[in-house]
């Protein structure tokens, strides 16, 4: 991936977090977030996978198409 494509994925991401709230709900406390990125990542890996993917999916589009 160049350069430029990794900043902006970076910047879209952390826009992510920001769009959801997560800074001012965990006063902006990074140990916090990646502990829930963590818990993410780990479900991913796990047995669940495909059900967390298509209930976060589905979410996520649902809250794309409301704003």
């Amino acid at each position: 991936m160049k350069r430029r494509e990794r900043t902006r994925q970076l910047i879209e991401l952390g826009g992510l977090v920001q769009k959801v709230g997560l800074i001012e709900l965990t006063d902006d406390d990074r140990a916090v977030l990646l502990g829930a990125f963590l818990a993410v990542a780990a479900k991913l890996q796990g047995e669940e996978r495909e059900q967390a993917l298509t209930l976060w999916r589905r979410r996520g589009r649902r809250a794309f198409q409301q704003e």
